[in-house]
């Protein structure tokens, strides 16, 4: 049974993945805990002083603290996409999605890209493609009024939106005012010629697109066709087995780098870690 069908077997089955953990997982899945973390976003400390707004949600440091097995994962996520299968072609920008809402995705994003900041030799570029809902931008204490909405608008020009933030090699796209039109903009051609080019004007940068929940936006289907590779954020106990399975046909089985199953103990987190290192795990809280 592919990874694909066993996930969709244990979204039908609801059960606790601590049950059966080494029958479920296999390479490529990646599980995610949620205990002892807030689902409120609350301010951390910043990275640094000159933080451009405000404080970097305290979730994404514990997401990077190194005294706990957490930055494994999304280092594990990073060297996927540094170094992809022989015989594929480099990576260079990644849609990071779910079925539904509250799946996780945005923290998802967030520490993706702070975990390839942290490489040597790589920059990471975050785009909020979630129009009706963006998250980004408050997880790392920004409050942007123009983005991704202004530029697809044509009102402005992309140098002029891309935000550093308080940590070296780390950059963002916000959304930008939400739309009224959200599924128009990120089905256009401008959208199109966005990916195109952000994978031109920064090519030192790994592109990380945000991307609405695929069965509350079509256009994320659209959004897929664009990128390289996708990651697919799965809630326990939240989507359903039906629009798991939809939300794969709509962006394509064979376009999926890496399913992130969340929502796991950190006890589940630190068995499977210290047993299976070819698994990923992860403690998230984000409900977005």
């Amino acid at each position: 049974m592919g990874k694909f069908s066993k996930t969709l077997e244990k979204a039908n089955q609801h059960k606790n993945v601590q049950n059966n953990a080494e029958s479920w997982l296999e390479p490529e899945t990646v599980n995610l805990p949620t205990a002892s973390i807030t689902d409120t976003l609350t301010a951390g400390t910043s990275l640094s002083s000159d933080s451009p707004v405000g404080k970097w949600d305290e979730r994404l440091f514990k997401a990077i603290n190194e005294d706990s097995a957490i930055p494994e994962i999304f280092k594990l996520l990073r060297s996927k996409i540094l170094h992809p299968k022989a015989g594929s072609k480099n990576i260079k920008t990644v849609m990071v999605t779910s079925a539904v809402p509250r799946e996780g995705k945005s923290f998802i994003t967030a520490n993706l890209g702070i975990s390839l900041a942290q490489g040597l030799d790589q920059h990471s570029l975050l785009v909020d493609c979630d129009l009706r809902k963006p998250t980004l931008s408050r997880l790392l204490g920004l409050n942007q009024m123009y983005g991704l909405v202004d530029y697809l608008k044509e009102d402005m020009d992309l140098p002029e939106l891309i935000t550093k933030t308080s940590m070296n090699k780390l950059s963002i796209l916000p959304s930008g005012r939400p739309p009224l039109n959200p599924s128009e903009l990120l089905s256009s051609s401008r959208m199109k010629d966005l990916v195109t080019e952000l994978s031109r004007r920064y090519d030192d940068r790994i592109i990380i697109f945000d991307s609405p929940p695929v069965m509350v936006a079509a256009e994320s289907g659209v959004l897929a066709g664009l990128v390289d590779t996708i990651i697919l954020v799965v809630r326990e106990g939240l989507a359903q087995k039906t629009e798991i399975q939809k939300t794969i046909d709509a962006i394509g089985k064979d376009k999926i780098l890496g399913l992130v199953y969340n929502d796991q103990t950190e006890h589940f987190l630190n068995k499977v870690y210290s047993t299976s290192y070819g698994y990923y795990q992860h403690t998230e809280a984000d409900n977005h």
